[in-house]
């Protein structure tokens, strides 16, 4: 396995992580219970995203 194999697994799977965060995150608010909590899960899960990008 080369190395742009192994970048385009771990883009694939950020990617889907990053797609589920959000439906959990939509799912979520629907209770404005904890909304804080709903934000914070939000950066947490999409950050990953974004530091396999750089």
């Amino acid at each position: 396995m080369t190395n742009n194999d192994r970048r385009d697994i771990l883009k694939d799977k950020s990617f889907k992580l990053a797609n589920r965060i959000i439906k959990l995150y939509m799912y979520l608010s629907k209770n404005n219970d904890s909304y804080i909590l709903n934000k914070q899960l939000l950066r947490c899960g999409t950050s990953v995203g974004a530091m396999v990008k750089r």
